[in-house]
């Protein structure tokens, strides 16, 4: 009889792989970073907030732990370019810089709206088009992820903004796929709910806020970091080999209905 042959899991390891996070020095984005350094790459930490961002890494190298700061302001193109092209090959992007100008539609005014756009939408596609360039340049089979958001998928009370921006994201992936899909360089986003960070706390705060997201989270909690730190693992490496253009939703069922 012959044997069979059985397939291969492919890894989750990142072993020998570098990659770039924005956004890094807290939240998820420091999930980001710290679940990309355990499955072993060396991870490039960048940020704005210089202190914070020092703190991040100081504390991942004393975990033993591969990782630098690159201090970037993400709505500065020309510091974005320089950035990743001083960094040479670049195997994983993950961009988890964003900002929200919550309220209500008719309240935001035009300098809310801009500021949303530049950095949730503008800056996020540079950042691809950059990487993406870097990626070729080098024959790198690379893969850029993007920290979208339910919001991308629905709507929300006091989102209206933050979630065009968001839906953007999505159009804008999409696209990019597309278009460098031959040269196997992967996009795809991680759409998260709300999730506990400092950033989110005022919002889980206020009582009648918390109950009305609890009723749409099938799985009765809010996220947590750690829930993120899995989905971008896998997209960054082998095991996602064929996803590209996709949607990653770890909403606790939010948007399922």
């Amino acid at each position: 009889m012959t044997a069979a042959r059985l397939p291969r899991t492919p890894s989750f390891r990142l072993d020998g792989r570098k990659a770039l996070v924005t956004g890094a020095s807290r939240g998820i984005g420091l999930a980001c970073a710290v679940a990309l350094a355990e499955a072993g790459a060396h991870v490039v930490c960048a940020a704005r907030g210089v202190a914070d961002l020092d703190a991040a890494v100081a504390a991942m190298r004393a975990a033993g732990l591969s990782a630098e700061s690159a201090p970037l302001d993400m709505d500065d193109k020309a510091a974005v370019d320089a950035l990743i092209a001083g960094l040479g090959p670049l195997d994983v992007v993950v961009n988890s810089a964003g900002i929200a100008r919550h309220g209500p539609a008719l309240d935001k005014s035009e300098e809310d709206y801009d500021a949303v756009m530049r950095t949730n939408g503008r800056a996020a596609y540079f950042l691809s088009v950059a990487a993406a360039r870097s990626m070729r340049a080098h024959a790198r089979r690379g893969s850029i992820i993007h920290i979208s958001s339910q919001m991308g998928h629905v709507g929300g009370v006091d989102r209206t903004v933050y979630s065009a921006s968001k839906h953007a994201v999505e159009g804008m992936v999409k696209s990019m796929a597309i278009e460098w899909g031959k040269q196997g360089i992967r996009i795809n986003t991680v759409c998260p709910t709300f999730i506990r960070t400092a950033f989110t706390q005022s919002t889980f705060d206020n009582p009648e806020r918390l109950a009305w997201i609890l009723s749409k989270i099938k799985l009765d909690r809010v996220g947590e970091v750690e829930d993120v730190m899995g989905a971008v693992v896998f997209l960054a490496g082998d095991a996602a080999a064929m996803i590209t253009g996709a949607s990653l939703l770890v909403d606790g069922g939010w948007t399922a209905g």
